[in-house]
């Protein structure tokens, strides 16, 4: 059994309510979305295929009890559901981030799903798989990444519509670095009342987003 894997590494996690903990990321090769903000192309093509037992051999070399199983688009690769299972076997605390576009159904129970909705700025809002939603859990969570006040919005209608709170531990929005002003996004989810978590992305602040870190 194989994957194509980009790279392996060991940092802090940059976002989602486990933010600030060491974490090992494990970021799998290509994506069907082209969000026009996207900040790991990288991922998109290349990587090196690697069997089942290396990657879990080299998670475990780092030591690090939580794992995120990330992108690309990790779900676009069949065997990224036994790697989730197996990472969940060896005793870690595992998440998988995931664009929306593919089926969450078969994720293992014990992971917790970082599922992206994908707003109009993104340019992949027509990929949004609301299918989905019913699968969500509540030890799940729920990211939007918003450029504009227009993205804001419809986040809100979204949260609203689907009840998006009761579903997930939590709902994350996030302002698109560089675009939207956090202080804005920020003052907006206060002043609607937005039962939401705020977040800016760790790694931009503190490695200005390299590689590896």
């Amino acid at each position: 059994m194989e994957l194509r894997v980009t790279e392996i590494f060991h940092s802090l996690q940059g976002e989602a309510r486990t933010v600030g903990r060491p974490t090992v990321f494990v970021r799998l090769t290509g994506c069907p979305q082209r969000c026009v903000w996207c900040d790991t192309e990288y991922a998109f093509q290349g990587g090196e295929k690697r069997s089942l037992d290396d990657i879990l051999d080299q998670v475990a070399g780092h030591g690090a009890h939580y794992v995120t199983v990330t992108g690309g688009e990790p779900l676009a690769q069949p065997n990224c559901l036994p790697l989730l299972s197996a990472l969940c076997d060896q005793g870690h605390e595992v998440s998988l981030e995931t664009g929306g576009a593919m089926d969450i159904a078969p994720v293992d129970e014990r992971v917790s799903v970082v599922m992206d909705l994908k707003a109009p700025g993104s340019g992949e809002q027509h990929n949004n798989r609301l299918d989905n939603i019913p699968h969500l859990r509540p030890h799940h969570q729920v990211k939007f990444v918003l450029a504009d006040r227009r993205d804001y919005d419809w986040a809100r209608f979204m949260l609203d519509q689907h009840q998006l709170a009761a579903r997930v531990s939590d709902v994350l929005f996030s302002p698109v670095h560089g675009q939207l002003s956090g202080a804005d996004l920020a003052d907006w989810i206060v002043a609607d009342r937005l039962p939401v978590r705020f977040q800016l992305q760790l790694h931009k602040l503190l490695w200005n987003d390299a590689r590896g870190r």
